[in-house]
């Protein structure tokens, strides 16, 4: 299908920095064909007056658990170890397959309707999520979440699981995948081992928490003399391309180690700050030329999946506590959830509005006080815009919402039925 965008203020990447500009956008299939203007034999087969819209690419999750939104709202105000083993672990062991895709179908209403068109799950169920993603037309990189003490702990079925789901949806264009150890202290060196040897094994991508807690440090600290991310690294994990997820304390060296390595964080803000776990120290590890992108964690953590929030707060955490306002800028924070998030999942052909990449595009409503007056858009992607101004959603070429309509997704379907499973997760 051909789509012509007809003079939207488009957010368009210029060497190394963002510019907003009136201009038509061609897609061709799934991909953006023309940007500017359009060849005389390109034939649309809708065409979007965009007067009234901002056109930017789409936004990419690069963390989040998405069944857990079945848990929103259910255990809040709660230390991380009351959160995770009294709360949500007793629900975990309830739920079924059925019921965690309901939660990820309700994860893609959420994401679709703020502006994500790409997300990065670790996820208990297999073939769910993905299920869950092909159905609502989004991009999503999947990963199982690993864990184990030796072959006799589920550790092996785990990883046949993940196997099994790749070859599943190995045709499908929109989803890929990584392997995901859950982190240092769900699984032993062992298993952690065999993990590394198949990703560099098979090229596939790596995905963990990582020093999410102080006590997960102190613990790494005492059981192996070396903070998690020294360890990972004695073992050999960073020589495969990696994901790392939270990264709230780390040590100078720590940061020297994901530099050298290439390692992406991915920070977890208002999760982070709800649990009490602190916050990345995102500047410093800006400074050392680290990749960060921008996850929103699970909704039983965040308590939403609307990545706008994260980048909200990314970019103010770090002005108050560092008592400086140039730290971490707008147009930064932009390029976190777009660009470099891209980067992070190996989605080379994502993350910007470019000829030749994949037509991932929002279209968010000017007529709205958020956006008003244009004095600088970018800025208000990342201060001003709380993720209702998103009228239109296109995914892989696909309009998947249309003026606030979900095209893909029977909203009242789902809404009846998370409510119908909590009710019984919760008894």
């Amino acid at each position: 299908m051909n789509i012509l965008i007809k003079n939207a203020l488009t957010i368009l990447s210029e060497e190394n920095h963002y510019i907003t500009k009136r201009t038509d956008i061609a897609i061709k299939d799934d991909i953006i064909f023309a940007i500017g203007e359009i060849p005389s034999d390109f034939t649309p087969d809708e065409t979007i007056d965009g007067e009234k819209y901002l056109a930017s690419a789409g936004l990419i999750n690069c963390h989040t658990h998405s069944y857990m939104s079945l848990y929103r709202n259910y255990a809040d105000d709660l230390s991380f170890s009351d959160w995770l083993f009294g709360k949500i672990d007793p629900l975990e062991n309830k739920t079924t397959p059925d019921d965690a895709y309901y939660g990820a179908l309700l994860s893609c209403i959420e994401m679709i309707r703020t502006g994500t068109t790409t997300f990065t799950d670790m996820h208990m169920f297999k073939n769910m999520t993905a299920k869950a993603a092909d159905e609502a037309g989004m991009r999503a990189v999947i990963s199982r979440g690993l864990v184990g003490e030796d072959e006799n702990f589920g550790g092996a079925k785990r990883l046949d699981e993940a196997f099994e789901e790749m070859e599943n949806y190995k045709d499908n264009r929109r989803i890929s995948f990584m392997l995901a150890p859950h982190a240092i202290y769900t699984c032993n060196t062992e298993y952690l081992k065999k993990i590394i040897g198949i990703a560099i094994g098979e090229n596939i991508p790596l995905n963990i928490h990582l020093s999410e807690t102080r006590y997960e440090v102190s613990e790494s600290l005492k059981n192996y003399g070396k903070t998690p991310t020294e360890y990972l690294d004695s073992i050999g994990f960073f020589e495969q391309k990696t994901l790392a997820a939270h990264c709230v304390h780390l040590t100078d060296n720590d940061i020297e180690i994901l530099a050298k390595n290439k390692v992406s964080v991915s920070a977890n803000p208002i999760s982070n700050l709800k649990l009490g776990n602190g916050f990345a120290p995102i500047p410093k590890l800006m400074e050392k030329g680290v990749n960060i992108c921008i996850g929103t964690d699970s909704a039983a953590s965040n308590n939403s999946l609307n990545l706008f929030r994260d980048m909200n707060y990314t970019a103010l955490i770090h002005k108050g506590v560092n008592e400086e306002a140039q730290c971490v800028s707008a147009e930064e924070v932009y390029r976190f959830a777009t660009k470099n998030g891209a980067e992070a999942l190996s989605l080379y052909n994502t993350g910007e509005l470019r000829v030749g990449k994949k037509a991932d595009i929002i279209l968010l409503d000017l007529n709205s006080p958020s956006l008003n007056p244009y004095n600088n858009p970018v800025s208000a992607l990342s201060y001003s815009v709380n993720g209702s101004e998103v009228d239109t959603v296109i995914i892989d070429g696909k309009i998947v919402m249309r003026k606030k309509q979900l095209l893909t997704i029977d909203e009242e379907k789902v809404y009846y039925n998370v409510n119908k499973i909590i009710r019984r997760l919760s008894k």
